[in-house]
Protein backbone atom coordinates (compact mmCIF):
# COMPACT_ATOMS: atom_id res chain seq x y z
CA UNK A 1 0.00 0.00 0.00
CA UNK A 2 1.37 3.39 -0.97
CA UNK A 3 1.32 5.89 1.90
CA UNK A 4 1.81 9.62 2.17
CA UNK A 5 2.71 11.67 5.24
CA UNK A 6 2.09 15.14 6.53
CA UNK A 7 3.53 16.62 9.72
CA UNK A 8 1.36 19.15 11.54
CA UNK A 9 2.46 21.67 14.13
CA UNK A 10 -0.01 21.36 17.01
CA UNK A 11 -0.30 22.50 20.64
CA UNK A 12 0.95 19.03 21.68
CA UNK A 13 3.96 19.18 19.37
CA UNK A 14 4.42 17.81 15.87
CA UNK A 15 1.99 15.11 14.75
CA UNK A 16 2.76 13.05 11.66
CA UNK A 17 -0.33 11.86 9.83
CA UNK A 18 -0.01 8.87 7.51
CA UNK A 19 -2.61 8.09 4.83
CA UNK A 20 -2.93 5.10 2.55
CA UNK A 21 -5.58 2.94 0.97
CA UNK A 22 -8.20 5.68 1.09
CA UNK A 23 -7.92 6.43 4.80
CA UNK A 24 -5.81 7.68 7.67
CA UNK A 25 -3.68 4.72 8.78
CA UNK A 26 -1.44 6.16 11.50
CA UNK A 27 -0.76 9.17 13.67
CA UNK A 28 2.67 9.47 15.23
CA UNK A 29 3.87 11.96 17.81
CA UNK A 30 6.88 13.77 16.37
CA UNK A 31 7.95 14.97 12.96
CA UNK A 32 8.06 12.57 10.05
CA UNK A 33 10.20 12.54 6.96
CA UNK A 34 9.76 14.62 3.82
CA UNK A 35 6.41 14.32 2.13
CA UNK A 36 4.78 15.12 -1.17
CA UNK A 37 1.81 17.45 -1.42
CA UNK A 38 -0.95 16.23 0.91
CA UNK A 39 -3.58 14.01 -0.65
CA UNK A 40 -7.29 14.56 0.02
CA UNK A 41 -7.27 12.34 3.14
CA UNK A 42 -4.35 14.24 4.66
CA UNK A 43 -5.88 17.60 3.73
CA UNK A 44 -9.17 16.60 5.42
CA UNK A 45 -7.34 15.27 8.49
CA UNK A 46 -5.23 18.44 8.77
CA UNK A 47 -8.36 20.61 8.61
CA UNK A 48 -10.11 18.46 11.23
CA UNK A 49 -7.10 18.59 13.57
CA UNK A 50 -6.96 22.37 13.24
CA UNK A 51 -10.66 22.57 14.16
CA UNK A 52 -10.21 20.07 17.02
CA UNK A 53 -7.37 22.03 18.60
CA UNK A 54 -9.39 25.25 18.18
CA UNK A 55 -12.21 23.63 20.21
CA UNK A 56 -14.54 23.70 17.20
CA UNK A 57 -14.62 19.97 16.35
CA UNK A 58 -15.89 17.25 18.66
CA UNK A 59 -15.74 14.30 16.25
CA UNK A 60 -13.37 13.33 13.46
CA UNK A 61 -14.94 12.25 10.17
CA UNK A 62 -11.79 11.57 8.14
CA UNK A 63 -11.90 7.96 6.88
CA UNK A 64 -9.61 5.62 8.84
CA UNK A 65 -8.11 2.24 8.02
CA UNK A 66 -6.93 -0.01 10.82
CA UNK A 67 -3.98 -2.36 10.23
CA UNK A 68 -5.03 -5.51 8.39
CA UNK A 69 -3.23 -7.63 10.99
CA UNK A 70 -5.04 -6.09 13.99
CA UNK A 71 -6.75 -8.65 16.21
CA UNK A 72 -10.52 -8.77 16.50
CA UNK A 73 -10.12 -7.80 20.17
CA UNK A 74 -8.10 -4.67 19.39
CA UNK A 75 -10.61 -3.67 16.73
CA UNK A 76 -13.43 -4.04 19.27
CA UNK A 77 -11.58 -1.88 21.79
CA UNK A 78 -10.79 0.81 19.19
CA UNK A 79 -14.41 0.87 18.01
CA UNK A 80 -15.56 1.18 21.63
CA UNK A 81 -13.12 4.06 22.19
CA UNK A 82 -14.69 5.84 19.23
CA UNK A 83 -18.03 5.85 21.05
CA UNK A 84 -16.75 7.67 24.16
CA UNK A 85 -18.31 11.13 23.88
CA UNK A 86 -16.16 14.22 23.46
CA UNK A 87 -15.28 15.65 26.87
CA UNK A 88 -16.17 12.41 28.69
CA UNK A 89 -13.83 9.89 30.28
CA UNK A 90 -14.13 6.21 31.05
CA UNK A 91 -11.90 4.05 33.21
CA UNK A 92 -10.00 1.04 31.95
CA UNK A 93 -12.17 -1.01 34.32
CA UNK A 94 -15.43 0.34 32.89
CA UNK A 95 -14.34 -0.52 29.37
CA UNK A 96 -13.12 -3.93 30.52
CA UNK A 97 -16.55 -4.71 31.99
CA UNK A 98 -18.25 -3.55 28.79
CA UNK A 99 -15.95 -5.71 26.68
CA UNK A 100 -15.82 -8.71 29.03
CA UNK A 101 -12.06 -8.55 29.56
CA UNK A 102 -9.45 -7.15 31.95
CA UNK A 103 -8.38 -3.52 32.43
CA UNK A 104 -4.81 -4.54 31.51
CA UNK A 105 -6.02 -5.94 28.14
CA UNK A 106 -7.88 -2.69 27.45
CA UNK A 107 -4.71 -0.74 28.32
CA UNK A 108 -2.69 -2.87 25.91
CA UNK A 109 -5.13 -2.19 23.09
CA UNK A 110 -5.08 1.53 23.91
CA UNK A 111 -1.27 1.51 23.83
CA UNK A 112 -1.38 -0.18 20.38
CA UNK A 113 -3.90 2.34 18.98
CA UNK A 114 -2.45 3.49 15.64
CA UNK A 115 -4.69 6.58 15.49
CA UNK A 116 -4.42 8.45 18.81
CA UNK A 117 -6.70 11.46 19.21
CA UNK A 118 -8.90 10.40 16.25
CA UNK A 119 -9.56 7.13 18.11
CA UNK A 120 -9.73 8.81 21.53
CA UNK A 121 -7.74 6.54 23.83
CA UNK A 122 -6.84 9.68 25.80
CA UNK A 123 -10.40 9.55 27.19
CA UNK A 124 -9.58 6.36 29.11
CA UNK A 125 -8.16 6.92 32.59
CA UNK A 126 -7.11 4.81 35.54
CA UNK A 127 -9.48 4.39 38.46
CA UNK A 128 -7.09 6.34 40.68
CA UNK A 129 -5.52 8.84 38.32
CA UNK A 130 -4.70 9.75 34.77
CA UNK A 131 -3.13 6.42 33.82
CA UNK A 132 -0.87 5.91 30.85
CA UNK A 133 -0.85 7.28 27.34
CA UNK A 134 1.04 5.99 24.32
CA UNK A 135 2.98 3.59 26.56
CA UNK A 136 4.05 6.36 28.95
CA UNK A 137 2.78 7.07 32.45
CA UNK A 138 1.13 10.19 33.76
CA UNK A 139 4.36 11.96 34.76
CA UNK A 140 6.03 11.51 31.34
CA UNK A 141 5.73 13.61 28.20
CA UNK A 142 2.86 11.53 26.85
CA UNK A 143 1.02 12.00 30.14
CA UNK A 144 1.26 15.75 29.58
CA UNK A 145 -0.30 15.30 26.14
CA UNK A 146 -3.14 13.24 27.61
CA UNK A 147 -3.76 15.84 30.31
CA UNK A 148 -3.76 18.64 27.68
CA UNK A 149 -6.27 16.79 25.46
CA UNK A 150 -8.65 16.10 28.36
CA UNK A 151 -8.44 19.72 29.53
CA UNK A 152 -9.01 20.99 25.95
CA UNK A 153 -12.14 18.87 25.62
CA UNK A 154 -13.39 19.81 29.08
CA UNK A 155 -13.04 23.55 28.27
CA UNK A 156 -14.65 23.25 24.85
CA UNK A 157 -17.57 21.13 26.06
CA UNK A 158 -18.14 23.01 29.32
Amino acid sequence: MHTSELTLTTPVGPLTLVAGGGGLVAIRFGAGGPTAAPDTILAQAAREFEEYFAGARTRFTVPVRFPSGASAFRLRVWETLGRIPYGAVRTYGELARTLGTSPRAVGGACRANPLPIVVPCHRVVARSGLGGYAGDWERGAAGSVKRFLLELEARASG
